[in-house]
């Protein structure tokens, strides 16, 4: 499988690893991996701190308004990771990168977390990223909901959320 940059995968893949940081190059390799991420890059030991670095300024994208303020930190890390689109076919199926080849590992995810995000963003809102509304959680979630109007990280926050609201009005 590949991620689609068009699609939600990246978006997805980003907020998991910013919720969760990879300890090791080992550990980030293997979940980008198990993500469907195509393995036609290398994984050395500077990506883990550059990953580290690209999710701390896309987790500053994910906190900023949604609007102008959201856009210029997005357009920061679209300008920095991204390349000119080009069509490839090095799968046997034709599609767009928006990065150069043979980037490491680090290379690869910064064009696919920036251009994923710039994608979901432009595609489905500019407030479908946000942090779930459950004070003491505070993990990140992309917004891929058809209605557009998630509030929580997952099933268990949005339960959680349900039970105090039922036990206040009680």
């Amino acid at each position: 499988m590949h991620i689609n940059p068009y699609g939600h995968d990246p978006v997805c893949l980003a907020a998991d690893l910013a919720n969760d940081v990879p300890d090791s190059v080992d550990e980030l390799v293997r979940r980008c991996v198990d993500a469907g991420l195509a393995r036609e890059w290398t994984a050395g030991p500077s990506d883990l701190e550059r990953v580290r670095g690209l999710l701390a300024d896309w987790t500053a994208v994910v906190d900023a308004e949604p609007g102008p303020e959201r856009a210029a930190r997005l357009n920061a890390l679209l300008a920095t990771g991204t390349s000119h689109p080009r069509l490839t076919d090095h799968d046997g199926h034709w599609h767009l990168h928006h990065r150069d080849d043979g980037l490491p590992l680090a290379g690869v995810l910064h064009a696919l977390i920036a251009t994923g995000t710039a994608m979901h963003l432009a595609g489905r809102g500019m407030d479908r990223l946000g942090r779930c509304a459950v004070p003491e959680c505070g993990r990140i979630f992309a917004d891929v909901s058809r209605t557009g109007r998630r509030r929580w990280c997952s099933v268990r926050c949005a339960n959680r959320a349900g039970v105090r609201r039922h036990r206040a009005r009680t």
